[in-house]
């Protein structure tokens, strides 16, 4: 069982380097300026043959595309890190469309059966055998409850879960590797990536989990009439099958339609911006994926909303440093707006404050003086994170989701409406998060939480003490430094004692072997003398070009 998995793993690391080499010589080719010369972009290495060369982003998007689900859903969810990547980049992998040949139909009433432990027939009047849409892990078909309800079925496909599992250890290898070799990998915490990937596309093969997502979205508008949460079946769902009141309407982005069925499109851009900032700012809890093809316009007129797998969270804290950073923006305060960003620990490593400074108050004088609604949330959101990605940090994972959500709204909006302002509808929650995060209520709060935190220090203060003093008198304390800024030259350092070691021992080679020869003369030795002197000379001269090599290859003498 475990030469089995080992051969997989093997088999898997070959398959993922041949395509990022395929790719590779791609940018090769890009960034020397040889694409007319060599006609990879026609199809000779796989790609769909087309005249104009392929950019570096969609070699990137392609090979994800490639590699399969996990990957692809790597690269969704990258196209939402605008501190991480640039916009170029951002655009490409949010093409990345997450479809898959369809299960056969066979194989999907094995793993309904499998699952719900009773004959289809017994569970559903209809099943549709082809499916709605069909995703790399799951596809979903219409069905028809034995009451008469109709549903969408969402069944995970067979052997997915192995395959993700796979992925993601190869991942959090290759970004333990990458660390070690590449210094900026490390300075973005490449291993943490790996690991907050892990546990967001673990979350989505969880069924339960989105069907939970689903009820507590219910929950959150109960009271809105003008949205519609399907409802769960948890008769008929599982960790790998979730049963989901069907939604019919209008796709959301189909203005024709739209435009035929009378829908005010820009009474509904309204509508849409206001049931995200109403998960954004009032419940905590938003819908993180939402694009087009998750909103449907019912006959009603009321939106239904669908695919709850991916989701963000905004607790007290952030919202607080929501308000901090927009008042340091109202007020112009660049040094205020700079002691809010890093808060947010976004800095991995130390961060030139007078720099990061500057580039702020540029960002800052673009916008001064204009109102509120005359500004584009996208822009100011894009020249913020051109800022994050210069000085190399990094944003906390719900917040990246959370601008990543509100920029998709602004779209959307401006989609359906060409004059739509997503901060004209914003104004009113982030003047309601600013009373509520300075109410009395709010402070009396926070006194009361510093008190009993006070408290609770004074007691445990002496016996702490008592414990640093007890281990200083057993020489039992440590002081642990990392002087960060001393690991370039002691890398440098390594390397010099290296290659003088090396030089050593080739001049030592020689040197012993001229000695041994001159010294030591066996019977017979003029007949090998030519291949003794030869072979020692070949040693010699690799052990050279080895140096030589390595000092061309650091492009340092």
């Amino acid at each position: 069982m475990a030469t089995r998995r080992r051969e997989s793993h093997l088999h898997r690391y070959r398959q993922i380097a041949d395509v990022l080499a395929r790719h590779g010589l791609g940018y090769l080719v890009s960034v020397l300026g040889l694409e007319r010369f060599v006609p990879f972009h026609r199809g000779l290495l796989g790609h769909p043959p087309r005249v104009r060369a392929y950019t570096r982003p969609e070699h990137v998007r392609m090979a994800l595309a490639q590699l399969g689900a996990t990957f692809i859903k790597l690269g969704q969810i990258l196209s939402s890190r605008a501190d991480l990547l640039p916009p170029e980049y951002q655009v490409e992998l949010a093409r990345l469309q997450d479809q898959a040949p369809p299960v056969p139909s066979e194989a999907v009433r094995a793993a309904l059966v499998a699952e719900l432990g009773r004959p289809v027939d017994e569970v559903f009047a209809t099943f549709d055998p082809t499916p709605l849409a069909a995703a790399s892990i799951g596809q979903v078909h219409a069905a028809t409850l034995l009451d008469g309800t109709e549903v969408a079925v969402k069944v995970r496909r067979p052997g997915v879960v192995e395959q993700v599992e796979q992925d993601l250890e190869i991942l959090q290898n290759l970004a333990v590797g990458a660390s070690r070799r590449w210094e900026l990998a490390d300075q973005y915490d490449l291993v943490g990536l790996a690991q907050e990937f892990a546990q967001t596309l673990r979350a989505e093969l969880d069924y339960v989990r989105e069907g939970r997502n689903a009820e507590r979205f219910a929950d959150n508008f109960r009271r809105a009439p003008d949205l519609h949460i399907p409802r769960v079946f948890w008769e008929t769902t599982t960790a790998r099958l979730l049963t989901l009141e069907r939604i019919r309407g209008i796709k959301i982005d189909d203005l024709p339609a739209l435009q035929a069925a009378g829908i005010d499109r820009q009474a509904l851009a309204e509508r849409a911006a206001r049931i995200t900032l109403k998960m954004v700012f009032e419940d905590g809890f938003f819908h993180a994926d939402p694009h087009p093809g998750n909103f449907f316009v019912e006959p009603d007129g009321r939106i239904g909303l669908v695919d709850f797998g991916m989701v963000g969270t905004v607790d007290e804290r952030t919202q607080e440093h929501l308000v901090r950073l927009l008042l340091a923006v109202t007020s112009q305060d660049t040094e205020r707006l700079v002691d809010a960003l890093l808060e947010l620990g976004v800095a991995r490593r130390r961060v030139e404050r007078d720099l990061l400074r500057r580039d702020l108050e540029h960002l800052v004088a673009r916008y001064y003086g204009l109102p509120l609604g005359e500004i584009a949330l996208g822009s100011l959101l894009a020249d913020a994170l051109a800022v994050v990605r210069r000085h190399h940090l990094q944003l906390p994972p719900t917040l990246a989701l959370l601008f990543k959500t509100v920029v998709m709204s602004e779209g959307l909006g401006a989609r359906l409406d060409p004059s739509f302002s997503l901060t004209t509808v914003l104004a009113p929650y982030a003047e309601r998060l600013l009373l509520r995060q300075y109410s009395p209520l709010v402070w009396a709060r926070r006194l009361l939480q510093a008190s009993l935190d006070a408290a609770r220090l004074g007691v445990e203060s002496p016996q702490q003490v008592r414990r640093i003093i007890s281990e200083l008198e057993r020489g039992g304390l440590e002081v642990g430094m990392r002087p960060t800024g001393f690991e370039p030259l002691v890398r440098r350092f390594e390397r010099l004692a290296n290659r003088i070691v090396l030089g050593i021992i080739a001049a030592a080679f020689v040197n012993g072997l001229a000695v041994l020869t001159s010294v030591y003369r066996p019977p017979g030795l003029e007949q090998w003398a030519g291949v003794i002197f030869a072979g020692g000379f070949l040693v010699a001269a690799a052990l050279g070009a080895y140096l030589a090599w390595s000092i061309l290859r650091s492009g340092r003498g």
